[in-house]
């Protein structure tokens, strides 16, 4: 994705986040839920891709990254070269960023490289439950790629220096909890690969659909929740992922 693309996403973004309150509420709802995931190691905790760098609410000494410079944006970093020495990141944060990543395995050795041993990787990516397919299918412009080809490596000599836009949403639930590549997660540890229902998200439209209900019936909302939470294989629009380097 060019920076002018890019930019113009943030703009918008904003100025639905401005205009829209409900999207604070179903974002924090998820921060807090990868704040509990969080390892003790040694070292930074990490956002990529923080986009408008909201997480700061929860996790106030997050470093926040992104590829491109804006002024609540930490420093610039590549997910596939990242700046950071070796064994120096307890936790990175990744929220609808995994699904961007065109070589997920090259992206998790560099992950690995970073964290400490015992640090974390957590991922927060769109569920893929009948719901999250019918969702993330019909109302969002990215592809759900559901059962496109993941190549797991990048090429032979290929960088990464400047990566090109890739989206496929359904690669995450793909990769962690229909295992297609279960084999290929060595040196790793998946506490966590969890589906959420995440009903009143997905019902406030995020960033690219419409509200469906107003925001003062969010508890209600919350409460359907819990009863759809026991039938995530219908009901998931949310999927917490985490990864642990073993020591």
């Amino acid at each position: 994705m060019g920076i002018e693309l890019h930019n113009e996403l943030i703009e918008k973004n904003h100025d639905l986040w401005k205009r829209k309150p409900l999207l604070h509420t179903v974002y924090m709802e998820l921060y807090r839920a990868m704040s509990e995931c969080l390892s003790a190691a040694p070292g930074k905790t990490v956002e990529l891709g923080s986009g408008m760098g909201s997480i700061h609410e929860i996790i106030p000494d997050c470093v926040r990254t992104d590829l491109f410079p804006y002024p609540w944006i930490d420093q610039i970093e590549n997910a596939y070269r990242l700046t950071f020495a070796d064994g120096s990141v307890s936790n990175l944060l990744m929220t609808d960023v995994f699904h961007h990543l065109r070589y997920p395995g090259t992206a998790l050795n560099e992950f690995h490289r970073v964290l400490a041993p015992g640090g974390r990787v957590v991922i927060m990516e769109p569920g893929m439950g009948l719901l999250g397919r019918l969702v993330y299918g019909v109302f969002h412009v990215e592809p759900v790629a559901w059962d496109g080809e993941i190549t797991w490596f990048a090429p032979d000599g290929w960088r990464g220096d400047d990566p090109d836009y890739y989206a496929a949403q359904g690669n995450a639930a793909r990769i962690f909890t229909q295992k297609e590549f279960s084999d290929k997660l060595t040196g790793w540890k998946v506490i966590e690969a969890k589906q959420i229902t995440a009903l009143a998200y997905a019902a406030s439209g995020g960033y690219s659909g419409p509200q469906l209900y107003p925001a003062g019936l969010y508890p209600l909302i919350k409460s359907i929740e819990k009863l759809l939470q026991y039938f995530p294989s219908l009901f998931a629009t949310r999927l917490l992922v985490v990864l642990e380097k073993a020591a």
